[in-house]
């Protein structure tokens, strides 16, 4: 059995996309939660098209440091669970995450998907992600796909306990 991770990223525009277009594309998101009717069309065809030439800008260490550490996150959870892992990204990065899940049903017998938002309250884990699932599910009806989340808020505690413990040693030695 092949268990591909889809592991589902939040995504940011890279440092060098012009930034007129970014306007637009930022000030065309918050006008279509409003828009209604022949006015929403016209802005949706134009967002999508600054939302693909967004997503498909080139992305390097330099002008998306988020995407390349996506990656790197990506490429770590593979060597320790020894599947493959593939990112997709819910926002101006490719691949989204329905063509992540997509690559991930293709490629395997089980796909899991989970995302490094840990806590309840966003709308990306709690709403863009499953639907997202739910729309692989539903071009995929006999595929097995997981979605890994949430975590339970003691995990979560106890993870962060670890990363702080050299400091808390730290700070124990230099007042003993």
């Amino acid at each position: 059995m092949t268990t591909v991770v889809v592991l589902a990223m939040h995504g940011m525009p890279p440092k060098d996309f012009p930034r007129q277009e970014a306007s637009e594309f930022f000030g065309l998101h918050a006008r279509l939660k409003s828009a209604g009717g022949a006015d929403r069309t016209a802005l949706e065809s134009r967002y999508a098209v600054l939302d693909a030439r967004m997503r498909s800008w080139p992305r390097t260490k330099e002008n998306d440091p988020y995407h390349a550490n996506s990656l790197e996150l990506a490429r770590q959870l593979s060597v320790q669970t020894g599947c493959p892992v593939l990112v997709g990204f819910n926002e101006f990065c490719a691949p989204s995450l329905d063509e992540a899940l997509e690559e991930a049903v293709c490629a395997g017998d089980r796909v899991i998907a989970l995302t490094p938002m840990m806590t309840r309250g966003g709308d990306h884990s709690e709403r863009d992600i499953p639907e997202a699932i739910g729309r692989a599910k539903a071009r995929h009806p006999t595929a097995r796909i997981d979605y890994l989340w949430p975590f339970r808020v003691e995990e979560i505690a106890r993870f962060l306990a670890l990363q702080l413990e050299p400091l808390l040693i730290q700070t124990y030695a230099s007042t003993a």
